[in-house]
């Protein structure tokens, strides 16, 4: 009984540190990922100085090339031979270099002019194919982590608390780097140098986390009967895409993911030119990252006492009327108050799809049992889905500002803009927010089936 318990202690704690390794691989991914998220907008309006038009193109095209390339990977992943490493470490290993280096250079004034959306266009599709060659895998590898949904469940809370705090790191550091070269914008050193530096420390980074991710212990495929019989990835991709609750969960995340995206993409911009707190950006931004990196572990809570469902709904419906009251009521005060609420929201738009997609793959086993080795289908297709939809909405978002009148490098903007921003920022992402939130009322996999499904897959293995 003595040996047992210490075997017990002993597999607790190597699941323990795998899960604390998972979670710390991925911080450097949403480091680039907040950057981008928040700053590069401006950033191709007021520092690189290319037209509104040229931006919206450029994170339009740049999005839905990184939807497209999710499928393509995942079938690539599904073909992969496994190695020592297992099937999935080398393709975010390998890709590693190769994303370092094209982030370096979206972040880079090039000294010309003429084709600066040349220039922009092509590192970000880089980009995005090179992140997507890393976050698929890794978002797959959740599945390989354990056969314990309540173990699976807390390797994404870990995750998610680790990705919300390179968030927080990379927002901290590009937002004051994009703040001064906005206020410097005609200065090319200080242009240049947003670059090198956000990019010198990213390298060594990127290394360590990797070697981390390489430590992980993993489980092999134990989903499924051990059998000959093979399904191939076209088969595997219709009866996923058949799927109910994969469906359901999708469309729902879709639509509230482009009302996250919304509200990020320009908030800068509404802050600085249609609520006059161009001086309080940096900061409250800030604000609503430290707000989700702290009620995450609420989240987390709250999903095992009242369910994922419940979670979902009341952690997205808490934004709304927060958002409303910001664009009503534009000052420092209820920024801020605005900043913290809104935290909240992230972090549960963040912590549930993941927690609730292991969810809807262990429901899908069951239906499906000699269906096996395909989970990167699940997890590429829910990123190309709603990575399609927010690259639609940025790209047709910027366009707005275009037709608005937007004026690159000018200190104010029209009156069409400023009412353009706040119908961005308010009506929207409210409406995209309704929508995404009727939809999950389809979805069903509630606590008992899941509980249902988990003793059905335990007889099963």
């Amino acid at each position: 009984a003595k040996r047992g318990k210490d075997k017990g202690r002993c597999d607790h704690r190597i699941m323990q540190f795998g899960k604390l390794c998972f979670a710390i691989g991925g911080a450097p991914k949403e480091v680039a990922a907040s950057a981008t998220g928040f700053f590069l907008q401006i950033y191709l309006l007021d520092v690189a100085q290319i037209n509104a038009f040229q931006a919206s193109m450029v994170l339009f095209i740049g999005k839905v090339w990184g939807a497209v390339t999710d499928p393509v990977v995942g079938f690539f992943i599904t073909k992969s031979k496994w190695t020592r490493i297992g099937r999935l470490m080398p393709w975010m290993v390998g890709c590693t270099p190769f994303l370092v280096i094209s982030y370096f250079y979206l972040w880079y004034v090039p000294p010309f002019s003429g084709s600066r959306f040349i220039w922009y266009l092509g590192f970000y599709c880089l980009y995005q194919t090179l992140i997507t060659c890393f976050h698929v895998p890794y978002s797959a590898l959740t599945m390989f982590l354990s056969t314990d949904q309540k173990e699976r469940d807390s390797a994404t809370a870990y995750r998610m608390t680790m990705e919300v705090l390179g968030t927080l790191v990379g927002a901290a550091i590009q937002g004051q780097i994009v703040a001064s070269a906005h206020t410097l914008k005609h200065c090319p050193t200080s242009n240049m140098s947003a670059g090198y530096l956000a990019n010198l420390s990213a390298f060594p980074c990127w290394v360590l986390f990797d070697i981390l991710l390489i430590l992980i212990p993993r489980v092999s495929d134990p989903y499924a009967p051990k059998t000959e019989k093979q399904v191939s990835f076209q088969q595997a991709f219709v009866l996923v895409m058949r799927h109910g609750p994969y469906l359901s969960l999708t469309a729902a995340f879709l639509f509230i993911t482009v009302a996250i995206q919304l509200i990020q993409s320009n908030f800068v911009l509404f802050c600085t030119y249609a609520a006059d707190l161009r001086d309080h950006f940096q900061n409250i931004v800030l604000t609503i990252l430290v707000s989700a990196v702290i009620s995450i572990p609420l989240w987390q809570w709250f999903l095992q006492r009242f369910g994922k469902k419940t979670a979902a709904f009341c952690g997205i419906t808490w934004i709304l009327p927060f958002t409303l009251m910001l664009v009503f009521i534009p000052n420092v005060i209820v920024a801020y108050v605005v900043a913290v609420s809104s935290g909240l929201t992230v972090a549960a738009s963040l912590l549930l799809p993941w927690s609730m997609l292991p969810d809807v793959v262990d429901d899908f086993r069951l239906a499906n049992p000699y269906c096996k080795g395909h989970e990167a289908i699940f997890y590429s297709f829910y990123v190309f889905f709603t990575k399609f939809a927010s690259g639609i909405s940025l790209g047709v978002s910027t366009l707005c500002l275009e037709f608005a009148g937007y004026d690159t490098g000018a200190c104010k903007q029209p009156p069409p803009v400023v009412y353009t921003l706040k119908l961005l920022i308010g009506a929207a992402p409210v409406a995209f927010i309704v929508t995404g939130l009727m939809i999950l009322l389809l979805y069903p996999i509630t606590e008992d089936v899941r509980l249902r499904n988990k003793v059905c897959l335990e007889e099963l293995r």
